[in-house]
């Protein structure tokens, strides 16, 4: 299995800035995912891994390079404003890497820097759902929802009044009957290669699968967010150990 591991890394964070290198219980936030991907690139299930670095900022370059991954590669500055897609910017690095490797990988598994809540058996199952669907264009991370469209989520209606957001043929609806609903965590994406050639402009496609996480995990936002997970790595909160 041929997989280039994709860590994104814009300098312009907004929420929380300089966020990618922003220290989270004594570690620089990149060096989780850094880390991370080099256990993947160790295990013995994954023979050919790629791991790149897509960032337009040279203090995050450096600062990667100290912590083990070096790249010659930066991000074009159309890919690295506001509203540039994240795909895009990952498509762009995919050609970079088949160019310099002068190969053609099979998958592309993206590494969100922000969430790094994530264990080696989480993408190792989540790999295995995507194997077993050889149709399937994408998969990503999930937990299942707290709030529900069907149940407990409002929103206006033309009438100005406000009603559940989905709505289901049925007289009654409590919590345990609405349809299961989940929450993208934004810890990895893992892409088919085909997907880059398919014209796809986002992550949810017709042909997506989900890994429901059975531990938390949630990306950081704002800096509550970040206060949030430093006090759960420096007090030992987490079912699991990062590396």
């Amino acid at each position: 299995m041929k997989i280039l591991i994709s860590l994104c890394a814009r300098g312009g964070s907004k929420g929380i800035p300089r966020k990618n290198i922003k220290e989270l219980n004594g570690r620089p936030l990149i060096d989780y995912s850094i880390q991370f991907a080099k256990q993947i690139e160790q295990s013995y299930k994954y023979k050919e891994v790629i791991i790149e670095l897509s960032t337009d900022d040279e203090e995050i370059k450096n600062m990667a390079e100290q912590l083990g991954l070096p790249t010659e590669y930066t991000r074009p500055a159309d890919l690295a404003s506001d509203n540039a897609g994240k795909v895009d910017a990952i498509r762009d690095l995919l050609s970079y890497s088949e160019k310099r490797h002068q190969n053609k990988f099979e998958y592309v598994l993206d590494l969100d820097i922000s969430s790094p809540l994530r264990t080696l058996s989480d993408v190792e199952e989540a790999f295995s759902i995507m194997e077993r669907e050889s149709d399937a264009l994408t998969l990503f991370s999930v937990n299942t929802a707290h709030k529900n469209p069907y149940f407990n989520m409002v929103e206006r209606n033309e009438s100005g009044y406000y009603q559940t957001s989905k709505k289901r043929n049925i007289t009654t609806l409590s919590r345990q009957t609405a349809p299961d609903v989940y929450e993208l965590n934004a810890s990895f994406y893992i892409y088919r290669r085909a997907f880059f050639d398919s014209g796809e402009k986002g992550v949810i496609t017709e042909k997506s699968l989900i890994y429901n996480m059975d531990h938390i995990c949630f990306d950081l936002d704002t800096p509550i967010d970040f206060e949030f997970m430093d006090y759960l790595l420096s007090n030992n909160k987490l079912p699991f150990q990062l590396i």
